[in-house]
Protein backbone atom coordinates (compact mmCIF):
# COMPACT_ATOMS: atom_id res chain seq x y z
CA UNK A 1 0.00 0.00 0.00
CA UNK A 2 1.24 3.47 -0.88
CA UNK A 3 0.03 6.92 0.13
CA UNK A 4 -1.75 8.42 -2.85
CA UNK A 5 -0.18 11.37 -4.66
CA UNK A 6 -1.46 13.97 -7.11
CA UNK A 7 0.39 12.95 -10.29
CA UNK A 8 0.43 14.39 -13.79
CA UNK A 9 1.80 12.35 -16.71
CA UNK A 10 2.98 14.38 -19.73
CA UNK A 11 3.75 12.58 -22.99
CA UNK A 12 2.74 13.26 -26.59
CA UNK A 13 2.39 9.51 -27.17
CA UNK A 14 -0.97 8.18 -25.96
CA UNK A 15 0.33 4.64 -25.65
CA UNK A 16 3.16 5.74 -23.31
CA UNK A 17 0.75 7.75 -21.15
CA UNK A 18 -1.61 4.79 -20.87
CA UNK A 19 1.17 2.35 -19.96
CA UNK A 20 2.49 4.67 -17.24
CA UNK A 21 -0.97 5.24 -15.78
CA UNK A 22 -1.71 1.51 -15.77
CA UNK A 23 1.58 0.81 -14.02
CA UNK A 24 0.95 3.52 -11.42
CA UNK A 25 -2.58 2.23 -10.85
CA UNK A 26 -1.15 -1.24 -10.27
CA UNK A 27 1.26 0.21 -7.70
CA UNK A 28 -1.64 1.91 -5.88
CA UNK A 29 -1.79 5.49 -7.20
CA UNK A 30 -5.21 6.70 -8.31
CA UNK A 31 -5.03 10.52 -8.52
CA UNK A 32 -3.52 10.59 -11.98
CA UNK A 33 -4.10 13.13 -14.77
CA UNK A 34 -2.71 12.79 -18.26
CA UNK A 35 -1.61 15.53 -20.66
CA UNK A 36 -0.68 15.17 -24.31
CA UNK A 37 1.53 18.26 -24.30
CA UNK A 38 3.48 20.53 -21.99
CA UNK A 39 0.99 23.37 -22.43
CA UNK A 40 -1.89 21.07 -21.51
CA UNK A 41 -0.04 19.95 -18.39
CA UNK A 42 0.60 23.57 -17.34
CA UNK A 43 -3.12 24.29 -17.69
CA UNK A 44 -3.81 21.27 -15.47
CA UNK A 45 -1.34 22.49 -12.87
CA UNK A 46 -2.92 25.94 -12.90
CA UNK A 47 -6.30 24.35 -12.24
CA UNK A 48 -5.00 22.04 -9.50
CA UNK A 49 -1.48 21.55 -8.24
CA UNK A 50 0.34 18.23 -8.43
CA UNK A 51 2.96 16.72 -6.18
CA UNK A 52 4.73 14.71 -8.91
CA UNK A 53 5.01 15.33 -12.65
CA UNK A 54 6.23 12.53 -14.92
CA UNK A 55 7.23 14.01 -18.26
CA UNK A 56 8.84 12.82 -21.45
CA UNK A 57 12.01 14.68 -22.32
CA UNK A 58 11.42 14.84 -26.08
CA UNK A 59 8.10 16.45 -26.97
CA UNK A 60 7.00 18.87 -29.71
CA UNK A 61 6.27 22.51 -28.82
CA UNK A 62 8.02 22.37 -25.42
CA UNK A 63 10.42 19.66 -24.26
CA UNK A 64 10.74 18.25 -20.76
CA UNK A 65 13.51 20.63 -19.69
CA UNK A 66 11.50 23.67 -20.84
CA UNK A 67 8.45 22.30 -19.06
CA UNK A 68 10.54 21.90 -15.89
CA UNK A 69 11.55 25.57 -16.05
CA UNK A 70 7.92 26.63 -16.56
CA UNK A 71 6.77 24.53 -13.60
CA UNK A 72 9.48 26.00 -11.37
CA UNK A 73 8.29 29.52 -12.23
CA UNK A 74 4.69 28.55 -11.47
CA UNK A 75 5.75 26.90 -8.21
CA UNK A 76 7.65 30.02 -7.11
CA UNK A 77 4.59 32.17 -7.74
CA UNK A 78 2.40 29.90 -5.61
CA UNK A 79 4.85 28.86 -2.87
CA UNK A 80 4.59 25.24 -3.92
CA UNK A 81 7.02 22.51 -4.88
CA UNK A 82 6.41 19.94 -7.62
CA UNK A 83 8.75 16.98 -7.90
CA UNK A 84 9.62 16.35 -11.56
CA UNK A 85 10.76 13.06 -13.05
CA UNK A 86 11.87 12.99 -16.68
CA UNK A 87 11.91 9.79 -18.69
CA UNK A 88 13.68 9.39 -22.02
CA UNK A 89 15.42 7.00 -24.36
CA UNK A 90 18.67 8.93 -23.98
CA UNK A 91 21.36 6.93 -22.23
CA UNK A 92 24.59 7.82 -20.48
CA UNK A 93 25.75 10.22 -17.79
CA UNK A 94 25.74 13.38 -19.92
CA UNK A 95 21.95 13.64 -20.50
CA UNK A 96 21.32 12.66 -16.89
CA UNK A 97 23.55 15.48 -15.63
CA UNK A 98 21.92 17.90 -18.07
CA UNK A 99 18.51 17.00 -16.67
CA UNK A 100 19.61 17.51 -13.06
CA UNK A 101 21.28 20.81 -13.91
CA UNK A 102 17.91 22.05 -15.20
CA UNK A 103 16.15 21.36 -11.91
CA UNK A 104 14.78 17.89 -12.58
CA UNK A 105 14.41 15.81 -9.41
CA UNK A 106 14.86 12.39 -10.97
CA UNK A 107 15.56 10.72 -14.28
CA UNK A 108 14.40 7.41 -15.80
CA UNK A 109 15.42 5.76 -19.05
CA UNK A 110 12.97 3.94 -21.26
CA UNK A 111 11.63 1.34 -21.09
CA UNK A 112 10.55 2.18 -17.56
CA UNK A 113 10.49 -0.79 -15.22
CA UNK A 114 7.70 -1.02 -12.64
CA UNK A 115 10.05 -1.46 -9.65
CA UNK A 116 12.12 1.56 -10.65
CA UNK A 117 9.03 3.65 -11.30
CA UNK A 118 7.53 2.71 -7.94
CA UNK A 119 10.72 3.60 -6.06
CA UNK A 120 11.28 6.89 -7.90
CA UNK A 121 7.66 8.09 -7.60
CA UNK A 122 7.60 7.19 -3.91
CA UNK A 123 10.83 9.14 -3.32
CA UNK A 124 9.61 12.09 -5.42
CA UNK A 125 6.38 12.20 -3.43
CA UNK A 126 8.30 12.33 -0.17
CA UNK A 127 10.50 15.14 -1.49
CA UNK A 128 7.48 17.15 -2.64
CA UNK A 129 5.59 16.76 0.61
CA UNK A 130 8.60 17.60 2.75
CA UNK A 131 9.33 20.68 0.66
CA UNK A 132 5.70 21.80 0.78
CA UNK A 133 5.58 21.30 4.54
CA UNK A 134 8.61 23.57 4.83
CA UNK A 135 7.00 26.16 2.53
CA UNK A 136 3.72 26.07 4.46
CA UNK A 137 5.54 26.43 7.77
CA UNK A 138 7.61 29.31 6.41
CA UNK A 139 4.48 31.02 5.05
CA UNK A 140 2.71 30.60 8.39
CA UNK A 141 5.71 32.03 10.25
CA UNK A 142 5.87 34.99 7.86
CA UNK A 143 2.17 35.69 8.37
CA UNK A 144 2.56 35.35 12.13
CA UNK A 145 5.53 37.73 12.12
CA UNK A 146 3.55 40.27 10.10
CA UNK A 147 0.69 40.00 12.56
CA UNK A 148 3.05 40.40 15.50
CA UNK A 149 4.63 43.43 13.84
CA UNK A 150 1.19 44.92 13.26
CA UNK A 151 0.13 44.28 16.85
CA UNK A 152 3.37 45.72 18.19
CA UNK A 153 2.97 48.97 16.25
CA UNK A 154 -0.82 49.46 16.33
CA UNK A 155 -3.19 50.73 19.00
CA UNK A 156 -5.88 48.04 19.40
CA UNK A 157 -8.75 50.45 20.16
CA UNK A 158 -8.35 53.02 17.40
CA UNK A 159 -6.24 51.14 14.85
CA UNK A 160 -3.81 54.07 14.85
CA UNK A 161 -0.03 53.63 15.05
CA UNK A 162 1.25 53.48 18.63
CA UNK A 163 4.27 55.05 20.31
CA UNK A 164 6.69 52.51 18.85
CA UNK A 165 5.50 53.26 15.31
CA UNK A 166 5.61 57.00 16.06
CA UNK A 167 9.28 56.82 17.03
CA UNK A 168 10.14 55.08 13.77
CA UNK A 169 8.24 57.61 11.70
CA UNK A 170 9.67 60.56 13.60
CA UNK A 171 13.20 59.28 13.15
CA UNK A 172 12.74 58.95 9.39
CA UNK A 173 11.06 62.36 9.06
CA UNK A 174 13.73 64.06 11.16
CA UNK A 175 16.56 62.53 9.12
CA UNK A 176 14.87 63.62 5.88
CA UNK A 177 14.43 67.18 7.17
CA UNK A 178 18.04 67.39 8.35
CA UNK A 179 19.48 65.89 5.16
CA UNK A 180 17.32 67.60 2.55
CA UNK A 181 15.04 70.52 3.19
CA UNK A 182 11.70 71.58 4.56
CA UNK A 183 10.34 71.44 8.06
CA UNK A 184 8.83 69.04 10.57
CA UNK A 185 5.97 69.82 12.94
CA UNK A 186 5.06 67.61 15.87
CA UNK A 187 1.92 68.12 17.90
CA UNK A 188 0.89 66.37 21.13
CA UNK A 189 -2.89 66.45 21.52
CA UNK A 190 -4.74 65.75 24.73
CA UNK A 191 -8.54 65.74 25.13
CA UNK A 192 -9.79 68.29 27.64
CA UNK A 193 -11.61 66.98 30.73
CA UNK A 194 -11.62 63.42 29.40
CA UNK A 195 -11.72 61.98 32.92
CA UNK A 196 -15.01 63.76 33.40
CA UNK A 197 -16.43 61.99 30.35
CA UNK A 198 -15.35 58.60 31.71
CA UNK A 199 -16.71 59.37 35.18
CA UNK A 200 -20.04 60.64 33.84
CA UNK A 201 -20.78 58.19 31.03
CA UNK A 202 -18.46 55.24 31.67
CA UNK A 203 -15.33 53.97 29.97
CA UNK A 204 -17.23 52.35 27.08
CA UNK A 205 -18.53 55.76 26.04
CA UNK A 206 -15.04 57.15 26.59
CA UNK A 207 -13.75 54.55 24.11
CA UNK A 208 -16.41 55.67 21.62
CA UNK A 209 -15.13 59.23 21.94
CA UNK A 210 -11.53 58.11 21.37
CA UNK A 211 -12.53 56.08 18.31
CA UNK A 212 -14.42 59.02 16.81
CA UNK A 213 -11.52 61.32 17.61
CA UNK A 214 -9.10 59.06 15.74
CA UNK A 215 -11.31 59.24 12.63
CA UNK A 216 -11.59 63.03 12.82
CA UNK A 217 -7.86 63.41 13.23
CA UNK A 218 -7.21 61.31 10.12
CA UNK A 219 -9.60 63.51 8.16
CA UNK A 220 -8.09 66.72 9.51
CA UNK A 221 -4.58 65.85 8.35
CA UNK A 222 -3.15 65.08 4.93
CA UNK A 223 -2.82 61.42 3.84
CA UNK A 224 0.97 61.61 4.20
CA UNK A 225 0.77 62.94 7.76
CA UNK A 226 0.77 60.66 10.78
CA UNK A 227 -1.64 60.34 13.67
CA UNK A 228 -0.59 58.08 16.53
CA UNK A 229 -2.16 57.23 19.86
CA UNK A 230 0.33 57.41 22.71
CA UNK A 231 -2.03 56.11 25.36
CA UNK A 232 -5.16 57.24 27.19
CA UNK A 233 -6.48 60.41 25.60
CA UNK A 234 -3.10 61.57 24.26
CA UNK A 235 -2.30 61.55 20.54
CA UNK A 236 0.66 62.62 18.42
CA UNK A 237 0.46 64.42 15.08
CA UNK A 238 3.42 64.48 12.69
CA UNK A 239 3.51 66.71 9.62
CA UNK A 240 6.42 67.18 7.20
CA UNK A 241 6.58 70.10 4.76
CA UNK A 242 8.92 70.58 1.83
CA UNK A 243 8.26 74.32 2.04
CA UNK A 244 9.68 75.69 5.30
CA UNK A 245 7.19 78.53 5.16
CA UNK A 246 4.33 76.12 5.83
CA UNK A 247 5.97 74.78 8.98
CA UNK A 248 4.21 76.69 11.77
CA UNK A 249 2.37 75.61 14.96
CA UNK A 250 -0.76 77.45 13.75
CA UNK A 251 -1.37 74.62 11.26
CA UNK A 252 -2.79 72.63 14.18
CA UNK A 253 -5.60 75.15 14.69
CA UNK A 254 -7.67 73.49 12.00
CA UNK A 255 -7.31 70.22 13.92
CA UNK A 256 -8.94 71.86 16.95
CA UNK A 257 -11.69 73.25 14.70
CA UNK A 258 -12.39 69.76 13.36
CA UNK A 259 -12.72 68.40 16.90
CA UNK A 260 -14.93 71.08 18.42
CA UNK A 261 -17.07 71.87 15.38
CA UNK A 262 -19.62 69.14 16.15
CA UNK A 263 -20.39 67.15 19.29
CA UNK A 264 -19.18 63.56 19.27
CA UNK A 265 -21.99 61.03 18.65
CA UNK A 266 -22.09 58.30 21.32
CA UNK A 267 -24.52 55.69 22.59
CA UNK A 268 -25.38 58.17 25.38
CA UNK A 269 -26.06 60.97 22.93
CA UNK A 270 -23.87 63.77 21.52
CA UNK A 271 -20.99 64.90 23.74
CA UNK A 272 -19.12 68.19 23.08
CA UNK A 273 -15.37 67.69 23.12
CA UNK A 274 -12.36 70.00 22.94
CA UNK A 275 -8.64 69.36 22.97
CA UNK A 276 -5.34 71.08 23.67
CA UNK A 277 -2.22 70.80 21.52
CA UNK A 278 1.41 71.42 22.33
CA UNK A 279 3.47 71.87 19.17
CA UNK A 280 7.13 71.89 18.26
CA UNK A 281 8.55 72.63 14.80
CA UNK A 282 12.00 71.87 13.43
CA UNK A 283 13.27 73.47 10.23
CA UNK A 284 16.13 72.49 7.97
CA UNK A 285 19.31 74.35 8.90
CA UNK A 286 18.50 74.72 12.60
CA UNK A 287 20.66 73.10 15.27
CA UNK A 288 20.47 69.32 15.25
CA UNK A 289 17.35 67.99 16.99
CA UNK A 290 16.43 64.61 18.45
CA UNK A 291 13.15 62.74 18.68
CA UNK A 292 13.26 62.98 22.45
CA UNK A 293 13.93 66.71 22.24
CA UNK A 294 11.01 67.35 19.88
CA UNK A 295 8.58 65.35 21.99
CA UNK A 296 9.78 66.99 25.19
CA UNK A 297 9.27 70.49 23.75
CA UNK A 298 5.82 69.54 22.44
CA UNK A 299 4.91 68.08 25.84
CA UNK A 300 6.01 71.24 27.63
CA UNK A 301 3.87 73.33 25.28
CA UNK A 302 0.93 70.99 25.84
CA UNK A 303 1.24 71.65 29.57
CA UNK A 304 1.19 75.39 28.83
CA UNK A 305 -1.91 75.01 26.65
CA UNK A 306 -3.69 73.25 29.51
CA UNK A 307 -2.55 75.89 32.00
CA UNK A 308 -3.78 78.70 29.75
CA UNK A 309 -7.33 77.40 29.69
CA UNK A 310 -7.33 74.46 27.26
CA UNK A 311 -8.85 74.28 23.78
CA UNK A 312 -5.83 75.98 22.23
CA UNK A 313 -2.51 75.41 20.47
CA UNK A 314 0.77 76.46 22.05
CA UNK A 315 3.98 76.14 20.12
Amino acid sequence: MVEDLAIVIVDDMQYSRTVLRTTLNRIGYTDIRMAASASESLAMLSDRRAEVVLADWVMPEMNGLELTAAIRVKDEERDHYTAIILFTGKEGDEPMMEAFSHGVDDYLTKPVKQVQLAARVFAAGRIARLQNTVLETSSALTAANRQLEYLSTTDPLTGLPNRRALNKRLEAALLETQARNGGLCVGLLDLDHFKQINDTYGHDVGDEVLTTLSKRLRLALRPMDMVARLGGEEFALVMHFHDVGHCDPSIFLRVLDTIRREAFPTSEGPIPVTASIGACCYRHGEDMATIQGLLKSADQNLYKAKAQGRNRVVG
